[in-house]
Formats: C-alpha cells, structure tokens, sequence
C-alpha cells in the first residue's frame, strides 16, 4: 500500500510528499478519522490528492495510506430505492446511524451486509461463462428483477455452485476457473471504478423512442432510448420541473437522478417528492425502480464533480442486465463549476471564463458513456442521458452550454420569455432541435402515425407565426391580410393546444402516442378547413367565434388518454360547424 505526508493544503486539495506507492486515481486515507481522497496528480514524490470531506483542521504532517484501489462503487441487490451522496454513501443508513449531519471519515458500505436475499440461480456446474453472464436474478422490488452478473473480465467455467437458503451480498455464490486454471470467486456484488467506462460488444443503432408522454419533445424534438440530450435554461424557466415529468414518465426500465450541486431545497423537495409519486405503469412508488444520488451545493466540492461518474456507473450496470436507464443529472453546469474550483486550487492554467481547458473533453466523456449497447450475444440495454444545464444569465454562448452542444444530439432550450407567460414545458420550438428525429419517426409509421408530414407542418407554421410577430409588434395586427392572421390563430393553436401541458392535471400530465396524433390532427385539418373558408370569401372572425375553436384549445385537459373516441367526435363537431358556416354564407 502507497502512503506519503501532507505538506500543503488549500482547501478540498492537497499535497502529500514521500510519496510511495500511490498510484493515479487511487483511493487514498488521510489521517487518523481516515478521509476519503483520490489521488489526481503524480509528480516525483509529491502526490495532489482530492479530499471528498471537509479538510478544517487538516495540518501538515498527517499521514497519507492508500488503499490500492480506484475510487469505485459497490453493485449488487439493495441499490434501487437508495438514496447515495457523490461517491455512494448511503445517506438513510448515516441518518439513522449518526443524525442528519455526515461526520467527517464515515464511510457506511453502501449495500446492506445483514440482509438476506433469495436467489433464484440460472448457471450449473461446468457451464461456460464470460462477463455479464446471468448467474441468476433477485427480485430487489416488485418492479425490477436484479440480475448477479460474472464481473467484467472473467471468463471460464462454473466449478461449482454454492446454493444457500439466502445470500448475503459477500457470500460467494458460485466458483470459476478462468483460462489460467484459476479459482475465482464470484459474490452477489462486485465493484467498479467509477471514471472507467463499463465494457459492451457493440454500440446499436438508435431505433426506439424513449417516450416520456410529453408532446413538444415526442413528436417535435424527440429521444432515442440510449440517446443523450441538454435541457440549458435560467433560473426559473423549469429545468427541474422538466426533469421530474421526464423521470415519472419517461418509458425507462430504470431511473437514476443525479442532484449535482443543486440547492438543498431543491434536493430536499426531490427527496419528499420522489417517495409519493406513483408508477404510472404499476400504480406501486416510483422509488421501486429509482435511485437517488444527492449532492447539493453544500456539500464538499469535489464529492460533487465525482458524483456524475458514481451515478453513470449504476447506470451501466443495470444496462448490461438488459434495462433501458434514464439518467437525469441536474445540473452538469454546477458539476463545471466544481471542475473550476479544482482546477483552481490546483493553479491549472485556465482557459474560458476561469474553466479548464479539458472542460469539453470531460463533459464529451460523461456524455458518451450514454448509448444503447449489445451487451453479450442475446442482451440489450440502453442508458439515455439527460442533463440540465444553468447558464449564469440565461447567456447560452458560456462555454458549459457551448460545450454541451457540441456532444449532445437533442437540445431543449427553455425560454423564460415563455416560462414567465405559464407557457409550460417551455421548450422554445424555435432553438431547439433533435438529431434523433428521422430515426424515431419509425417508431411512430409502424403506429401508422405519419409524424412527418405533421412536424413539417407544425413547425411551418410556427416559423411563419415567429416572422409574422416582428411585423405585428411594428404595426399592429388589424394591418396584416386574413390570410396571415389565420396563420396567427392556427400557430395560437397549436402553441396553446397542443404543445402546452399542464403537469399538474392528473388528464394532462401524460399524453399517450395515439391521444398526441388525434390532437394534433384536429388542429392541423382545423387550419385547413379554415383557409379553405377564408379563401372562399368568408370573413376571419366568424371562424375564430366557432365555440369549436377554445374547446380545442382545452381538449389536452379535458380528454383521458384511454377516450380516444371522443376525438372522432370532436371532429364531427369541427366538421358540422364549419359545414354550418358554409351554408350561412353560401
């Protein structure tokens, strides 16, 4: 084992000599109450180490031990429905243990070593393994089955299996010989280091959408499963708000939400908030197939920056069982922000508004990590990452969300303009975009649903509504022909019809594929029949006085998803008043 003597300290950073043994990225112990470290820089006998707890009253001349090992977390059963700090310390077992505050050199395991779980085994003696094979599964809750995976790097053949009445995440559950003649023994959990990408056969082609039951991002600037996307938006415009709807209905297997330098009001709110909220598939906690990383702003900086790669790592895991994952890391600017400070304490050259200049690399890293993946001969899983960014001022040339980019395929800008007007989600339709759209449209044809035409045509319609608005705020909008003023009423529609949501209505909050397809169809051939009207001499108010007109506007709230009927007749009602209007006016 490495160890060496602090000699200087600033801060979360600090500097050991006589230094041996200590290797990069390794886990390292410092002084007596043995604070968690990793070693960032080696030069000569001199070693920069990270701390991940407070350092106040640290002095020169504490002893530095290494532990040997990277920075890893612990996977196995008793992960789904825990809440973690940055680098997997199990928050609820410290607060029963200690209270509410984490005392400096804890470090609880973060799986339960008492518990006890049933394992129904899939292996036998003398089969072939390799990694991720399934030695058997666990059922964790009543939504997930875990599954005991050979740890990457392990080939060989089972030598015997150990059956037990219920296993202990340290019990060994089956022995194999590997290529050399080697024993190993495999437990019910394993560890990983959390800065190294956890090994796949083949990355896939995105084929499937990651539903999430929110119309402007499903039909308009849809995910992929295994896709990665950017929220960036100020203060106020709903990042959070977004992400919630996203981690309560977005079609995962999983959901893992990262609480990275928040505010602790925000992550406490998180933390009340997650527990009450329902499956909407299963009508059980949504706890039952989530895991909560909180790291708010208070807590040590450098906890914060590790604490994306703790969460990305459980990510991984549970998609090389064969689950679609969503991520959610709220917010990749304050885990910058941490960056910065190291980089700081470090005297690192800085490059763009105090960042390092690996800035980019780091967050490309953390962003390729995402992606759907084959992960043995019969097994896929996926990893979807979503991360808000918070751009000091809403200035989106900074170079977080400049960055970000760059290595994102969907970008969901918030406008405050349209968060300040209750316009929710206010997903600008006029700066965001998605690179994952024609592949998703597949999706939708084989439903029969041609999303393409529809998009083009909604988009249409809102670019010329965006032009048309310049000249109405010049010189009103008596001055512009019907024709244009049409065009108003019809992008009104949509904006306040189709592309608002109301999260808070138990009708609204979640828009299944066919209800989204029926909505936007009634308004699209709403236009239609209007400009056919319009050009058949009939004057523009008497079109928008329809009563048809505010009860589109309201159908979102007003029809369940499992009503689809009742869209048949609203068209009829469409239809019969505008046959009404044609025969009032020959």
């Amino acid at each position: 084992m490495g160890e060496g003597v602090l000699y200087r300290i600033s801060g979360p950073i600090v500097v050991s000599r006589k230094t041996s043994g200590l290797k990069m990225n390794e886990e390292v112990r410092i002084g007596d109450e043995e604070l968690i470290g990793e070693v960032i820089e080696i030069n000569g006998e001199e070693a920069v180490i990270q701390v991940y707890e407070e350092t106040t009253g640290i002095s020169p001349g504490t002893r530095v031990s290494g532990t040997g090992n990277p920075i890893s977390v612990e996977l196995g059963p008793g992960l789904i429905g825990c809440t973690f700090d940055g680098i997997q310390r199990p928050l609820v077992v410290i607060r029963k243990e200690q209270g509410i505050f984490i005392k400096r050199g804890l470090n609880p395991k973060p799986l339960s070593r008492d518990r006890e779980w049933e394992v129904d085994i899939h292996l036998k003696k003398d089969d072939l393994v390799v990694p991720n094979t399934i030695i058997g599964e666990v059922e964790e809750t009543s939504l997930i089955r875990h599954r005991i995976l050979i740890p990457p790097g392990v080939y060989g053949k089972v030598l015997e299996i150990i059956e037990l009445p219920g296993y202990r995440v340290e019990d060994t559950i089956c022995i194999i010989e590997d290529k050399e003649g080697e024993r190993r023994e495999v437990k019910l959990f394993h560890t990983w280091p959390v800065r190294k990408k956890r090994p796949f056969i083949e990355r896939l082609p995105h084929e499937e959408i990651l539903f999430t039951g929110q119309r402007v991002i499903d039909s308009i600037f849809p995910l992929a499963k295994g896709g990665v996307a950017a929220i960036p938006g100020g203060f106020g415009t709903g990042k959070t708000v977004t992400q919630h709807a996203l981690a309560k209905w977005a079609d995962a297997d999983i959901i893992i939400y990262i609480g990275c330098g928040e505010r602790g009001n925000e992550m406490a709110q998180v933390l009340e908030e997650f527990p009450k909220l329902k499956d909407p598939r299963s009508g059980k906690s949504l706890m039952e197939r989530t895991i909560l990383i909180a790291n708010t702003s208070n807590m040590p900086v450098t906890a914060r920056e590790s604490s994306i790669y703790t969460g990305i790592t459980m990510a991984e895991y549970f998609r090389d069982m064969g689950y679609d994952v969503a991520l959610m890391a709220d917010s990749t600017s304050r885990w910058a922000e941490a960056l910065r400070e190291i980089s700081g304490r470090m005297e690192e050259m800085p490059a763009e508004r105090g960042y390092p200049a690996y800035l980019g690399s780091r967050l490309a890293g953390f962003y390729e990590r995402g992606g759907r993946v084959k992960v043995t001969e019969d097994r896929i899983g996926s990893v979807s990452v979503i991360g808000a960014v918070s751009p000091p001022g809403g200035d989106f040339s900074e170079p977080v969300t400049s960055h970000t980019k760059r290595f994102v395929r969907t970008f969901w800008v918030l406008d405050k303009d349209l968060a300040y007007a209750r316009h929710y989600p206010a997903i600008s339709w006029t700066n965001s975009y998605s690179g994952y759209f024609e592949e998703i449209a597949k999706w939708w044809e084989a439903k029969d649903i041609p999303i393409r035409s529809l998009r083009i045509r909604v988009m249409e319609t809102l670019t010329v509504e965006t032009h048309l608005r310049q000249i109405v705020q010049m010189v009103g909008e008596g001055a512009l022909p019907e024709k244009e003023r049409l065009t108003l009423k019809e992008a009104e529609l949509i904006r306040e019809g189709f592309l608002q949501q109301n999260a808070l209505s138990p009708v609204d909050a979640y828009c299944s594929p066919e209800k989204q397809y029926r909505m936007l169809k009634i308004i699209l051939d709403f236009g239609e029949r209007a400009r056919d009207l319009l050009e058949r001499g009939l004057p523009l108010f008497k079109i928008i006085e329809l009563p048809i007109f505010s009860e589109l506007k309201r159908m979102g709230v007003e029809i369940e998803n499992k009503e689809i009927d009742k869209f048949d007749k609203l068209a009829e009602r469409v239809e019969k008043e505008f046959e009404t209007l044609k025969e009032e006016y020959g």
